[in-house]
Protein backbone atom coordinates (compact mmCIF):
# COMPACT_ATOMS: atom_id res chain seq x y z
CA UNK A 1 0.00 0.00 0.00
CA UNK A 2 1.36 3.01 -0.81
CA UNK A 3 -1.51 5.31 0.41
CA UNK A 4 0.40 6.63 3.62
CA UNK A 5 -0.72 9.95 4.19
CA UNK A 6 -4.57 9.13 5.60
CA UNK A 7 -5.82 8.27 8.39
CA UNK A 8 -6.60 4.85 7.50
CA UNK A 9 -2.97 4.00 7.77
CA UNK A 10 -0.88 5.04 10.81
CA UNK A 11 1.99 2.56 11.71
CA UNK A 12 4.69 2.59 14.19
CA UNK A 13 7.57 3.57 12.61
CA UNK A 14 5.45 6.12 10.02
CA UNK A 15 4.10 8.84 11.32
CA UNK A 16 1.28 9.73 8.58
CA UNK A 17 -0.54 12.87 8.02
CA UNK A 18 -4.54 12.26 8.07
CA UNK A 19 -7.58 14.56 8.37
CA UNK A 20 -11.69 14.54 9.06
CA UNK A 21 -14.08 16.27 10.18
CA UNK A 22 -17.69 16.73 11.84
CA UNK A 23 -21.06 18.71 11.92
CA UNK A 24 -24.24 18.66 12.44
CA UNK A 25 -25.10 21.96 10.68
CA UNK A 26 -26.23 21.81 7.68
CA UNK A 27 -24.58 21.42 4.21
CA UNK A 28 -23.05 24.48 2.57
CA UNK A 29 -25.11 26.04 -0.27
CA UNK A 30 -21.43 26.68 -2.28
CA UNK A 31 -17.90 26.88 -1.40
CA UNK A 32 -14.64 28.06 -2.66
CA UNK A 33 -11.01 27.53 -2.92
CA UNK A 34 -11.20 24.64 -6.07
CA UNK A 35 -8.16 24.04 -7.01
CA UNK A 36 -6.47 26.16 -10.17
CA UNK A 37 -5.59 22.75 -12.00
CA UNK A 38 -6.49 20.94 -15.37
CA UNK A 39 -9.89 19.85 -15.13
CA UNK A 40 -10.50 15.85 -15.05
CA UNK A 41 -11.22 15.35 -18.79
CA UNK A 42 -7.57 16.81 -19.24
CA UNK A 43 -6.46 14.32 -16.48
CA UNK A 44 -7.83 11.57 -17.92
CA UNK A 45 -7.35 11.60 -21.44
CA UNK A 46 -8.78 9.19 -23.27
CA UNK A 47 -9.05 6.91 -20.18
CA UNK A 48 -11.84 5.48 -18.55
CA UNK A 49 -13.74 7.34 -15.73
CA UNK A 50 -16.09 6.39 -12.74
CA UNK A 51 -18.69 8.59 -12.10
CA UNK A 52 -21.57 9.38 -9.76
CA UNK A 53 -24.67 10.55 -11.11
CA UNK A 54 -27.56 12.41 -8.60
CA UNK A 55 -31.14 12.02 -9.41
CA UNK A 56 -34.32 12.02 -7.90
CA UNK A 57 -35.32 8.83 -6.27
CA UNK A 58 -38.13 7.76 -8.31
CA UNK A 59 -37.78 4.72 -11.25
CA UNK A 60 -39.65 7.21 -14.11
CA UNK A 61 -36.63 9.77 -13.33
CA UNK A 62 -34.05 7.33 -13.12
CA UNK A 63 -34.95 5.29 -16.21
CA UNK A 64 -34.83 8.65 -17.92
CA UNK A 65 -31.28 9.16 -16.79
CA UNK A 66 -29.92 5.79 -17.47
CA UNK A 67 -31.26 6.76 -21.00
CA UNK A 68 -29.30 9.87 -21.44
CA UNK A 69 -26.28 7.97 -19.39
CA UNK A 70 -26.13 5.86 -22.53
CA UNK A 71 -26.92 8.49 -25.03
CA UNK A 72 -23.43 10.03 -23.45
CA UNK A 73 -21.33 6.92 -23.95
CA UNK A 74 -21.92 5.93 -20.33
CA UNK A 75 -22.31 2.53 -18.72
CA UNK A 76 -24.18 2.41 -15.73
CA UNK A 77 -22.18 0.18 -13.18
CA UNK A 78 -25.36 0.40 -10.89
CA UNK A 79 -27.88 2.33 -9.56
CA UNK A 80 -29.26 2.98 -5.70
CA UNK A 81 -32.80 3.77 -6.78
CA UNK A 82 -33.38 4.56 -3.07
CA UNK A 83 -31.56 7.35 -2.56
CA UNK A 84 -31.39 8.71 -6.82
CA UNK A 85 -27.52 7.46 -6.67
CA UNK A 86 -25.82 5.80 -10.30
CA UNK A 87 -22.52 4.73 -10.49
CA UNK A 88 -21.28 5.22 -13.81
CA UNK A 89 -18.18 4.17 -16.20
CA UNK A 90 -17.48 6.27 -19.25
CA UNK A 91 -14.17 7.37 -21.40
CA UNK A 92 -16.00 10.17 -23.06
CA UNK A 93 -13.89 12.80 -21.77
CA UNK A 94 -17.19 15.57 -21.76
CA UNK A 95 -19.35 12.88 -20.09
CA UNK A 96 -19.44 14.75 -16.98
CA UNK A 97 -20.45 17.96 -19.08
CA UNK A 98 -22.77 16.58 -21.27
CA UNK A 99 -24.56 14.24 -18.35
CA UNK A 100 -24.62 17.08 -16.41
CA UNK A 101 -27.15 19.37 -18.68
CA UNK A 102 -29.65 16.97 -18.50
CA UNK A 103 -32.92 18.39 -16.96
CA UNK A 104 -33.72 15.47 -14.44
CA UNK A 105 -29.73 15.14 -13.15
CA UNK A 106 -29.13 17.19 -10.23
CA UNK A 107 -25.42 17.04 -10.01
CA UNK A 108 -23.12 14.51 -11.57
CA UNK A 109 -19.28 14.18 -11.26
CA UNK A 110 -15.92 12.34 -11.54
CA UNK A 111 -14.94 10.35 -8.52
CA UNK A 112 -11.21 10.20 -9.36
CA UNK A 113 -9.16 11.89 -11.53
CA UNK A 114 -6.70 9.00 -12.63
CA UNK A 115 -8.60 6.59 -15.25
CA UNK A 116 -9.15 3.17 -14.48
CA UNK A 117 -6.43 0.75 -13.92
CA UNK A 118 -5.56 -2.78 -13.47
CA UNK A 119 -4.94 -3.75 -9.69
CA UNK A 120 -2.11 -5.12 -8.43
CA UNK A 121 -0.23 -4.46 -4.82
CA UNK A 122 2.56 -2.80 -4.08
CA UNK A 123 4.76 -3.29 -0.82
CA UNK A 124 5.15 -0.53 2.05
CA UNK A 125 6.56 -2.17 4.61
CA UNK A 126 5.68 -4.06 7.62
CA UNK A 127 4.01 -2.85 10.83
CA UNK A 128 5.51 -2.75 14.15
CA UNK A 129 4.72 -6.39 15.82
CA UNK A 130 4.24 -7.23 18.90
CA UNK A 131 7.74 -9.65 19.15
CA UNK A 132 7.54 -13.00 21.65
CA UNK A 133 9.72 -11.43 23.93
CA UNK A 134 7.32 -8.80 24.38
CA UNK A 135 4.41 -10.60 24.43
CA UNK A 136 5.96 -12.80 27.32
CA UNK A 137 6.73 -9.46 29.43
CA UNK A 138 3.42 -8.48 28.80
CA UNK A 139 1.32 -11.78 29.56
CA UNK A 140 3.42 -11.49 33.10
CA UNK A 141 2.38 -8.61 33.17
CA UNK A 142 -1.64 -9.15 32.23
CA UNK A 143 -1.05 -12.38 34.83
CA UNK A 144 -1.33 -10.24 37.66
CA UNK A 145 -4.79 -8.76 37.64
CA UNK A 146 -7.44 -11.45 37.71
CA UNK A 147 -9.52 -11.18 34.57
CA UNK A 148 -6.98 -9.84 32.23
CA UNK A 149 -6.52 -10.89 28.81
CA UNK A 150 -2.80 -11.96 28.09
CA UNK A 151 -2.23 -8.70 26.59
CA UNK A 152 -4.22 -6.38 28.50
CA UNK A 153 -0.98 -4.94 30.38
CA UNK A 154 0.12 -2.80 27.05
CA UNK A 155 -3.68 -1.79 26.91
CA UNK A 156 -3.31 1.74 28.41
CA UNK A 157 -6.23 2.78 26.63
CA UNK A 158 -8.62 0.45 27.58
CA UNK A 159 -8.07 1.46 31.36
CA UNK A 160 -7.77 5.34 30.64
CA UNK A 161 -11.78 5.19 29.69
CA UNK A 162 -12.93 2.46 32.05
CA UNK A 163 -13.51 -0.04 29.56
CA UNK A 164 -11.35 -3.08 31.62
CA UNK A 165 -14.37 -2.61 34.27
CA UNK A 166 -17.26 -1.39 31.92
CA UNK A 167 -16.42 -5.60 30.69
CA UNK A 168 -17.49 -6.67 33.97
CA UNK A 169 -20.68 -5.03 33.88
CA UNK A 170 -21.66 -4.61 30.56
CA UNK A 171 -19.67 -6.14 28.28
CA UNK A 172 -22.14 -4.78 25.23
CA UNK A 173 -25.05 -6.99 23.33
CA UNK A 174 -24.68 -10.17 20.20
CA UNK A 175 -27.38 -7.76 19.12
CA UNK A 176 -25.43 -4.34 17.61
CA UNK A 177 -23.25 -4.65 15.30
CA UNK A 178 -20.37 -2.30 14.62
CA UNK A 179 -19.26 -2.04 11.02
CA UNK A 180 -15.81 -1.46 10.10
CA UNK A 181 -15.86 0.21 6.35
CA UNK A 182 -12.26 -0.34 5.69
CA UNK A 183 -9.33 -1.88 4.06
CA UNK A 184 -10.92 -5.43 5.26
CA UNK A 185 -11.53 -7.40 7.90
CA UNK A 186 -9.29 -11.02 9.05
CA UNK A 187 -12.00 -12.72 10.90
CA UNK A 188 -10.12 -15.87 11.38
CA UNK A 189 -8.32 -13.93 13.83
CA UNK A 190 -8.72 -16.21 17.12
CA UNK A 191 -9.99 -12.28 18.55
CA UNK A 192 -12.27 -11.50 16.17
CA UNK A 193 -13.86 -14.75 14.92
CA UNK A 194 -16.28 -15.10 18.15
CA UNK A 195 -17.94 -11.92 17.50
CA UNK A 196 -17.61 -11.46 13.54
CA UNK A 197 -20.85 -10.92 11.59
CA UNK A 198 -20.32 -12.76 8.31
CA UNK A 199 -24.02 -11.58 7.01
CA UNK A 200 -23.33 -7.72 7.65
CA UNK A 201 -19.97 -7.98 5.62
CA UNK A 202 -19.29 -7.24 1.78
CA UNK A 203 -16.22 -5.81 -0.76
CA UNK A 204 -17.85 -2.55 -1.61
CA UNK A 205 -15.28 -1.73 -3.81
CA UNK A 206 -16.30 -0.58 -7.46
CA UNK A 207 -19.74 0.67 -5.94
CA UNK A 208 -21.56 -3.01 -5.69
CA UNK A 209 -21.42 -5.00 -2.70
CA UNK A 210 -20.31 -8.74 -2.85
CA UNK A 211 -20.93 -11.10 0.30
CA UNK A 212 -18.85 -14.20 -1.11
CA UNK A 213 -17.33 -15.71 1.25
CA UNK A 214 -14.10 -13.86 2.59
CA UNK A 215 -14.70 -11.30 0.05
CA UNK A 216 -14.60 -8.63 3.12
CA UNK A 217 -10.86 -9.65 3.86
CA UNK A 218 -7.81 -7.67 3.48
CA UNK A 219 -6.10 -8.06 0.35
CA UNK A 220 -2.59 -8.98 2.06
CA UNK A 221 -1.27 -8.57 5.57
CA UNK A 222 -0.08 -5.18 4.97
CA UNK A 223 -4.22 -4.21 4.66
CA UNK A 224 -3.83 -4.28 8.36
CA UNK A 225 -5.89 -1.03 9.19
CA UNK A 226 -9.14 -2.56 9.08
CA UNK A 227 -7.82 -5.50 11.13
CA UNK A 228 -6.51 -3.59 13.96
CA UNK A 229 -9.58 -1.34 13.94
CA UNK A 230 -12.05 -4.04 14.51
CA UNK A 231 -10.22 -5.34 17.84
CA UNK A 232 -10.16 -1.92 19.41
CA UNK A 233 -13.90 -2.19 18.72
CA UNK A 234 -15.03 -5.70 19.79
CA UNK A 235 -11.86 -8.19 20.25
CA UNK A 236 -13.28 -10.91 21.96
CA UNK A 237 -12.67 -11.51 26.28
CA UNK A 238 -11.90 -15.28 25.31
CA UNK A 239 -8.52 -15.38 27.43
CA UNK A 240 -6.71 -14.90 23.86
CA UNK A 241 -4.81 -11.63 23.26
CA UNK A 242 -5.92 -8.38 23.70
CA UNK A 243 -9.97 -7.05 24.25
CA UNK A 244 -11.96 -4.73 22.94
CA UNK A 245 -14.04 -1.71 24.10
CA UNK A 246 -17.31 -3.50 23.88
CA UNK A 247 -15.88 -7.57 23.85
CA UNK A 248 -19.49 -9.20 23.96
CA UNK A 249 -21.16 -7.09 20.79
CA UNK A 250 -20.53 -8.37 16.90
CA UNK A 251 -18.09 -6.66 14.20
CA UNK A 252 -18.44 -6.89 10.67
CA UNK A 253 -16.44 -5.71 7.48
CA UNK A 254 -17.63 -3.78 4.62
CA UNK A 255 -13.99 -3.33 2.54
CA UNK A 256 -14.25 -0.02 0.46
CA UNK A 257 -10.01 0.09 -0.35
CA UNK A 258 -8.65 -0.66 -3.76
CA UNK A 259 -6.49 -3.42 -4.16
CA UNK A 260 -3.50 -0.79 -5.81
CA UNK A 261 -3.23 1.75 -3.79
CA UNK A 262 -5.64 1.89 -0.98
CA UNK A 263 -7.71 4.63 -2.02
CA UNK A 264 -11.12 4.81 -0.67
CA UNK A 265 -13.16 6.04 -3.60
CA UNK A 266 -17.03 7.62 -3.43
CA UNK A 267 -18.73 5.04 -4.61
CA UNK A 268 -17.79 2.55 -2.66
CA UNK A 269 -18.04 4.18 0.32
CA UNK A 270 -21.70 4.86 -1.03
CA UNK A 271 -22.19 1.36 -1.51
CA UNK A 272 -20.68 0.72 2.04
CA UNK A 273 -23.18 2.98 3.74
CA UNK A 274 -26.49 1.14 2.06
CA UNK A 275 -25.48 -1.93 2.22
CA UNK A 276 -24.90 -1.13 6.30
CA UNK A 277 -28.20 0.35 6.22
CA UNK A 278 -29.74 -2.47 4.65
CA UNK A 279 -28.15 -5.06 6.61
CA UNK A 280 -29.34 -4.17 10.72
CA UNK A 281 -25.78 -2.32 11.67
CA UNK A 282 -26.35 0.10 14.08
CA UNK A 283 -23.04 1.85 14.24
CA UNK A 284 -20.25 2.67 11.45
CA UNK A 285 -16.55 3.25 11.92
CA UNK A 286 -15.10 5.61 9.46
CA UNK A 287 -11.19 5.65 9.86
CA UNK A 288 -10.59 7.14 6.76
CA UNK A 289 -11.32 10.21 4.23
CA UNK A 290 -12.94 9.53 0.96
CA UNK A 291 -10.38 10.06 -1.92
CA UNK A 292 -8.86 11.58 -4.05
CA UNK A 293 -9.58 14.93 -2.45
CA UNK A 294 -8.92 15.95 1.50
CA UNK A 295 -11.51 18.74 1.57
CA UNK A 296 -14.22 18.45 -1.38
CA UNK A 297 -14.98 22.24 -2.38
CA UNK A 298 -19.05 22.97 -4.23
CA UNK A 299 -17.97 25.18 -6.40
CA UNK A 300 -16.20 22.52 -8.01
CA UNK A 301 -19.27 19.96 -10.07
CA UNK A 302 -17.21 16.73 -9.65
CA UNK A 303 -16.19 17.31 -5.54
CA UNK A 304 -20.32 18.74 -5.36
CA UNK A 305 -21.62 15.64 -7.25
CA UNK A 306 -19.58 13.34 -4.70
CA UNK A 307 -20.82 15.04 -1.40
CA UNK A 308 -24.07 15.06 -2.72
CA UNK A 309 -24.10 11.34 -3.29
CA UNK A 310 -22.28 10.40 -0.48
CA UNK A 311 -24.37 12.34 1.86
CA UNK A 312 -27.29 10.80 0.69
CA UNK A 313 -26.11 7.81 1.33
CA UNK A 314 -24.87 8.26 5.04
CA UNK A 315 -28.17 9.97 5.51
CA UNK A 316 -30.33 7.04 4.67
CA UNK A 317 -28.27 5.07 6.63
CA UNK A 318 -29.30 7.28 9.40
CA UNK A 319 -32.62 6.93 8.86
CA UNK A 320 -32.65 3.29 9.02
CA UNK A 321 -31.10 3.74 12.28
CA UNK A 322 -27.45 3.51 11.99
CA UNK A 323 -24.88 6.20 13.42
CA UNK A 324 -21.70 7.04 11.85
CA UNK A 325 -18.50 7.99 14.04
CA UNK A 326 -15.39 9.07 11.97
CA UNK A 327 -11.97 10.19 12.96
CA UNK A 328 -11.35 13.99 13.15
CA UNK A 329 -7.12 13.34 11.06
CA UNK A 330 -3.92 13.29 11.60
CA UNK A 331 -3.06 16.68 10.28
CA UNK A 332 -3.16 18.93 13.68
CA UNK A 333 -5.25 20.84 11.08
CA UNK A 334 -7.58 23.61 12.82
CA UNK A 335 -11.06 22.27 11.51
CA UNK A 336 -12.93 25.04 13.39
CA UNK A 337 -10.76 27.75 11.74
CA UNK A 338 -11.02 29.80 8.66
CA UNK A 339 -8.37 28.41 6.24
CA UNK A 340 -6.09 25.61 5.89
CA UNK A 341 -3.55 24.80 3.00
CA UNK A 342 -4.06 21.23 1.16
CA UNK A 343 -1.57 20.38 -0.41
CA UNK A 344 -2.48 16.56 -0.99
CA UNK A 345 -5.23 16.71 -3.26
CA UNK A 346 -5.65 15.04 -5.84
CA UNK A 347 -4.09 12.02 -4.07
CA UNK A 348 -4.60 9.43 -7.26
CA UNK A 349 -3.16 11.89 -9.92
CA UNK A 350 -0.53 15.32 -9.22
CA UNK A 351 -1.56 16.93 -5.97
CA UNK A 352 -2.04 20.97 -6.71
CA UNK A 353 -1.42 23.44 -3.29
CA UNK A 354 -4.82 24.95 -2.45
CA UNK A 355 -6.08 26.91 0.08
CA UNK A 356 -9.56 25.92 1.52
CA UNK A 357 -11.72 26.95 4.18
CA UNK A 358 -12.77 24.13 6.40
CA UNK A 359 -16.58 24.93 6.86
CA UNK A 360 -17.20 25.30 3.39
CA UNK A 361 -14.88 22.71 1.12
CA UNK A 362 -15.70 19.13 3.24
CA UNK A 363 -14.09 16.32 4.63
CA UNK A 364 -16.05 13.33 3.66
CA UNK A 365 -17.41 11.46 5.42
CA UNK A 366 -16.72 13.28 8.91
CA UNK A 367 -18.39 17.01 8.07
CA UNK A 368 -21.35 15.40 7.24
CA UNK A 369 -24.35 15.93 8.80
CA UNK A 370 -25.18 13.95 12.10
CA UNK A 371 -21.39 12.13 11.79
CA UNK A 372 -19.61 12.06 15.12
CA UNK A 373 -16.15 13.14 14.37
CA UNK A 374 -13.90 11.95 17.24
CA UNK A 375 -10.10 13.56 18.16
CA UNK A 376 -6.99 11.38 19.25
CA UNK A 377 -5.77 11.32 22.80
CA UNK A 378 -2.81 9.94 24.98
CA UNK A 379 -2.08 8.17 28.43
CA UNK A 380 -2.23 11.33 29.80
CA UNK A 381 -5.92 12.90 28.41
CA UNK A 382 -4.33 15.13 26.31
CA UNK A 383 -4.69 15.87 22.51
CA UNK A 384 -2.29 13.56 20.73
CA UNK A 385 0.27 15.41 18.97
CA UNK A 386 -0.67 14.74 15.22
CA UNK A 387 -4.40 15.18 16.17
CA UNK A 388 -6.48 17.62 14.17
CA UNK A 389 -9.31 19.30 15.87
CA UNK A 390 -11.61 22.39 15.71
CA UNK A 391 -14.14 24.29 18.54
CA UNK A 392 -17.67 23.38 17.34
CA UNK A 393 -16.78 20.30 14.79
CA UNK A 394 -14.75 17.89 17.21
CA UNK A 395 -17.69 16.06 19.03
CA UNK A 396 -15.84 13.59 21.34
CA UNK A 397 -12.10 12.35 21.68
CA UNK A 398 -10.76 8.84 22.98
CA UNK A 399 -6.99 7.43 23.01
CA UNK A 400 -5.51 6.90 19.84
CA UNK A 401 -1.91 7.10 20.69
CA UNK A 402 0.73 9.49 21.35
CA UNK A 403 4.59 8.07 20.23
CA UNK A 404 5.99 11.22 21.34
CA UNK A 405 4.82 12.71 24.46
CA UNK A 406 2.53 10.85 26.00
CA UNK A 407 4.40 7.25 27.01
CA UNK A 408 1.92 5.14 29.63
CA UNK A 409 4.12 3.03 32.00
CA UNK A 410 3.39 -0.70 30.06
CA UNK A 411 5.60 -3.52 30.06
CA UNK A 412 5.94 -2.10 25.93
CA UNK A 413 6.52 1.66 27.21
CA UNK A 414 4.75 2.16 24.11
CA UNK A 415 2.45 4.94 23.66
CA UNK A 416 0.51 3.62 20.48
CA UNK A 417 -2.91 0.87 20.39
CA UNK A 418 -2.15 -2.42 20.78
CA UNK A 419 -4.88 -4.15 18.49
CA UNK A 420 -5.09 -7.54 16.42
CA UNK A 421 -3.54 -7.86 12.52
CA UNK A 422 -4.14 -10.50 9.91
CA UNK A 423 -2.51 -13.82 10.17
CA UNK A 424 -3.56 -14.07 14.38
CA UNK A 425 -0.79 -11.60 14.69
CA UNK A 426 -1.10 -8.61 17.13
CA UNK A 427 0.98 -4.84 16.72
CA UNK A 428 1.25 -1.19 17.80
CA UNK A 429 -0.60 1.95 15.58
CA UNK A 430 -1.60 5.13 16.53
CA UNK A 431 -3.54 7.91 15.11
CA UNK A 432 -7.12 9.11 14.64
CA UNK A 433 -7.79 5.83 12.70
CA UNK A 434 -7.50 4.41 16.39
CA UNK A 435 -9.37 7.12 18.41
CA UNK A 436 -12.91 6.57 16.37
CA UNK A 437 -12.85 2.86 16.91
CA UNK A 438 -12.88 3.42 20.63
CA UNK A 439 -15.90 5.64 20.67
CA UNK A 440 -17.57 3.64 18.27
CA UNK A 441 -17.04 0.57 20.87
CA UNK A 442 -18.28 3.42 23.37
CA UNK A 443 -21.45 3.82 21.51
CA UNK A 444 -21.93 0.25 20.98
CA UNK A 445 -21.96 -0.27 24.62
CA UNK A 446 -24.75 2.39 24.85
CA UNK A 447 -26.82 1.53 22.39
CA UNK A 448 -26.49 -1.97 23.95
CA UNK A 449 -27.78 -0.79 27.55
CA UNK A 450 -30.35 1.75 25.20
CA UNK A 451 -31.24 0.11 22.51
CA UNK A 452 -34.33 2.34 21.86
CA UNK A 453 -31.80 5.30 20.98
CA UNK A 454 -32.34 6.55 17.87
CA UNK A 455 -28.61 8.10 16.13
CA UNK A 456 -29.58 11.44 17.11
CA UNK A 457 -30.06 10.08 20.71
CA UNK A 458 -27.68 7.58 20.97
CA UNK A 459 -25.03 11.04 19.92
CA UNK A 460 -26.38 13.03 22.80
CA UNK A 461 -25.81 9.89 25.05
CA UNK A 462 -22.32 9.38 23.84
CA UNK A 463 -21.67 13.25 24.44
CA UNK A 464 -23.27 12.75 28.00
CA UNK A 465 -21.10 10.73 29.07
CA UNK A 466 -17.94 12.19 28.29
CA UNK A 467 -14.90 13.43 30.58
CA UNK A 468 -13.73 16.84 28.96
CA UNK A 469 -10.79 18.00 30.73
CA UNK A 470 -11.07 21.44 29.48
CA UNK A 471 -8.57 23.35 27.21
CA UNK A 472 -4.27 22.57 29.07
CA UNK A 473 -2.77 25.93 29.94
CA UNK A 474 -0.28 25.52 27.28
CA UNK A 475 -0.10 23.38 24.34
CA UNK A 476 3.81 23.26 23.23
CA UNK A 477 4.83 19.71 23.10
CA UNK A 478 8.06 20.13 22.01
CA UNK A 479 9.09 22.78 24.63
CA UNK A 480 10.19 25.36 21.80
CA UNK A 481 8.17 27.79 23.27
CA UNK A 482 5.58 28.19 20.74
CA UNK A 483 2.09 26.84 20.90
CA UNK A 484 1.66 23.64 18.71
CA UNK A 485 -2.04 23.92 18.83
CA UNK A 486 -4.54 26.54 20.30
CA UNK A 487 -7.73 24.83 22.13
CA UNK A 488 -10.70 27.17 22.03
CA UNK A 489 -13.68 26.92 24.18
CA UNK A 490 -14.35 25.54 27.70
CA UNK A 491 -14.67 22.45 29.75
CA UNK A 492 -18.22 21.85 28.76
CA UNK A 493 -16.78 21.87 25.20
CA UNK A 494 -13.44 22.55 23.38
CA UNK A 495 -11.85 22.30 20.45
CA UNK A 496 -9.45 19.88 21.22
CA UNK A 497 -12.08 16.92 22.98
CA UNK A 498 -15.43 17.85 22.05
CA UNK A 499 -17.42 17.43 24.61
CA UNK A 500 -14.95 15.58 26.34
CA UNK A 501 -12.56 11.80 26.24
CA UNK A 502 -15.41 9.05 25.79
CA UNK A 503 -16.35 6.96 28.93
CA UNK A 504 -17.17 3.06 28.83
CA UNK A 505 -17.66 2.89 32.43
CA UNK A 506 -20.34 5.72 32.41
CA UNK A 507 -21.71 4.27 29.52
CA UNK A 508 -22.83 0.93 30.93
CA UNK A 509 -23.69 2.99 34.26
Amino acid sequence: MSHLRSRRRLALAVPVVLSLTASLGFLPAAASAAPAAETTAQRAAQGTLTYVVNTRADRGTIAAVKKAVAAADGTVVTTYDKIGVLVVHSANPDFGTQIRKVRAVQSAGATRTAPLAAAGTTDVGGADYLTAAEATRTEAASGAVPGSEPLEADQWDLRAIGADRAARINPGSKKVTVAVIDTGVDDTHPDLAPNFSAAQSANCVGGVADTTEGAWRPYTADDYHGTHVAGEIAAARNGIGVAGVAPGVRVSSIKVSEPDTSLFYPEAVVCAFVFAADHGVEITNNSYYIDPWLYNCMDDPDQKAVVDAVNRAQLYAQKKGTLHLASAGNSNHDLGGDAIVDTTSPNDTTPVERTVDPSECLDLPTQLPGVVTVSATGVDDVKSYYSSYGHKVVDVAAPGGDRLYQIPDTPSKNGRILSTMPNNQYGFLQGTSMAAPHASGVAALLKSTHPWASPAQLQVLLKAQANNPGCPESYDQNGDGTQDAVCEGGTRVNGFYGFGIVDALRAVK
